[in-house]
């Protein structure tokens, strides 16, 4: 059985650095007097986040974020994990991701077509990557970074995402260092 370190260690190894929230997630997650309630977070920002997931990881062969109740999923680790600066760039990021949708397409986030979706989420995303070079010790993460990392976090930790999208062996056999790779394998779960 993995415990929530091992487990979060290895995402953000997939995410390629730090977790943001990931302290408060290994201690419990203790709410503080300043913390977010779920009313601030409504059930249409769940939506909305179930989309970005949705992009982020489409259905193919595979179910998407969707599946897997990510916008669920991110609710809960902002409003109990994140501490109240994150949380205030987390739901104003919201509203920048739909206005950025209004700005070039004159559209909702949620109206747009899933080609828009991903064309409107790659700029933001590069946008995310260049912010996060320019960063100086201090500085806040972007809120689209928020997004793609609790999106990732969530569906790989998820059963959907453990099960189905990697490889799973529910009762882990020998250890094998020559175990046959071939390339676009899918990578093991544990």
């Amino acid at each position: 059985m993995i415990n929530r370190r091992e487990a979060l260690s290895r995402v953000s190894l997939i995410l390629g650095g730090t977790i943001i929230g990931a302290e408060a997630f290994l201690t419990g997650c203790e709410m503080g007097p300043l913390k977010l309630s779920t009313t601030e977070f409504t059930d249409n920002n769940v939506t909305f986040l179930d989309e970005v997931g949705e992009t982020i990881i489409p259905t193919t062969d595979t179910p998407g974020a969707k599946a897997t109740k990510i916008g669920e999923f991110m609710r809960t680790i902002v409003v109990d994990c994140y501490e109240p600066e994150d949380q205030e760039i987390f739901l104003a990021g919201i509203g920048t991701l739909n206005q950025a949708a209004q700005t070039a397409y004159q559209k909702e986030f949620l109206d747009l077509s899933p080609e828009q979706m991903k064309e409107l989420l790659t700029e933001i995303d590069a946008e995310a990557k260049a912010h996060a070079e320019e960063m100086e010790p201090g500085d806040k993460a972007h809120y689209f970074s928020m997004m793609k990392q609790l999106t990732l976090w969530g569906y790989f930790t998820s059963e959907i995402g453990a099960t189905q999208a990697l490889r799973y062996i529910d009762v882990p056999g020998k250890y094998d260092g020559e175990f046959p790779y071939k390339k676009g394998d899918r990578a093991w779960a544990t």
